[in-house]
């Protein structure tokens, strides 16, 4: 006799009915809906809960209703009251390392851009990675393989592998010229990050450039604010900001914010789609059954192949490549142009953009061709920091 199962799930999880609507062993009864309506009524009959960012899984909605799994398609799990869950026996996943690729892709982009702007020197610039965990891990590899000096402040791995190859906070405020962070949000404890970079660590900052494609709170906004203000000099990237999806709007304005984008630099739709697949996998091994669904098939066919001519300046070409292969400005412009709406309208347009993201392969599936027409052959230098970055070299 087949079980019965009920899922809901926020619609907004990629490819969610395709990857849902039916498990091996089960008469699925998949319910998609609006993070908004998913609530403890909507869940009265549901065992199984899918979310996004958007849906806090704690007490308040899970209380009372039979839901025994809950899995985010995100690769963070901060809106999981994870002690909560534990202690009521409801078992629990997130999509970690799903989007680890999106997002190196995202940091590549944005660092050869400053180099574009004669705001850094690659790779005379010392980038410092707080947290280096997968994807402050693979950010340090790829700077390491261009030559960039890379400071690497990790306390938690220092503690567990030793200070070797490790520098503390204070280290990276001296001597990184940009600082990336890529932490998780840890709210109290030894190794808190709300408000990690915070005012007094801002000021003791020597470099010029802050970039946060890590959690919002990690870095106190209005005290970014502030600090740009301080210097015509410095400048900021953000993905990730204080209270989205609603940003500061002083700061969504600064002159000084060089590119700011709504929480997308994982959002290639390879990336999506792999957030979806840890999510489903997850839960496979939760009701002890073989997966069935693979996410390659129904992702569409590979992009167009891009054409690069080549100059006599590498940096500039491996520019080109990468905002050809994603167009980084066309975020930036769409989210620049919300400072002049209201502040109410904000989390509208916030959340609009990342439900409704242009669609953005991941590097591997499209090719890149670099053509050098005087002599025939392209500079090795040119082909293998291009492969360092993880492009496509045909």
């Amino acid at each position: 006799m087949t079980a019965s199962l009920h899922i809901v799930a926020d619609r907004h999880i990629w490819g969610v009915e395709s990857a849902f609507s039916t498990l091996p062993g089960f008469g699925v009864t998949l319910r998609v809906l609006e993070h908004g309506d998913i609530c403890r009524e909507a869940l009265q009959d549901a065992e199984i809960l899918l979310t996004r960012s958007s849906t806090r899984a704690n007490a308040n909605l899970l209380e009372g209703t039979p839901v025994r799994f809950a899995a985010t398609a995100t690769i963070g799990d901060d809106h999981f009251d994870k002690n909560w869950l534990t202690n009521h026996g409801i078992a629990f996943a997130n999509a970690a390392g799903s989007s680890t690729g999106s997002v190196i892709e995202y940091m590549v982009t944005v660092l050869l851009d400053l180099h574009a702007r004669n705001l850094i020197t690659l790779p005379g610039t010392t980038i410092g990675i707080i947290g280096a965990g997968r994807i402050g891990g693979a950010l340090a590899k790829v700077c390491k393989a261009l030559g960039i000096r890379t400071l690497i402040n990790d306390p938690p791995r220092a503690r567990a592998e030793g200070d070797t190859g490790f520098c503390s906070l204070n280290e990276l405020l001296e001597q990184a010229d940009v600082l990336t962070l890529h932490t998780p949000l840890i709210h109290d404890g030894e190794d808190c990050t709300v408000h990690l970079l915070n005012a007094a660590r801002l000021s003791d900052f020597r470099g010029k450039g802050i970039i946060n494609a890590g959690r919002g709170t990690c870095v106190d906004n209005t005290a970014l604010v502030d600090w740009l203000d301080d210097d015509a000099g410095r400048f900021a990237v953000l993905d990730c900001w204080e209270n989205e999806p609603a940003p500061l709007h002083r700061l969504l304005m600064h002159p000084q914010l060089v590119i700011g984008t709504p929480h997308i630099a994982g959002h290639s739709l390879d990336g999506k789609a792999a957030n979806t697949q840890y999510a489903y996998n997850a839960l496979c091994r939760w009701l002890k059954i073989v997966p069935e669904w693979n996410m390659q098939d129904h992702l569409p066919p590979p992009g167009t192949p891009v054409e690069i001519t080549c100059t006599d300046n590498p940096w500039h070409d491996l520019h080109t490549a990468a905002t050809r292969l994603y167009p980084i400005g066309a975020d930036y412009e769409a989210m620049h142009t919300w400072g002049y709406l209201p502040d109410s309208a904000l989390p509208e347009a916030f959340t609009a953009w990342r439900r409704h993201y242009p669609v953005r392969r991941a590097w591997e599936h499209i090719p890149v061709h670099f053509i050098k027409a005087s002599p025939v052959y392209v500079d090795q230098t040119l082909r293998q920091l291009a492969q360092a970055l993880g492009m496509n070299i045909v």
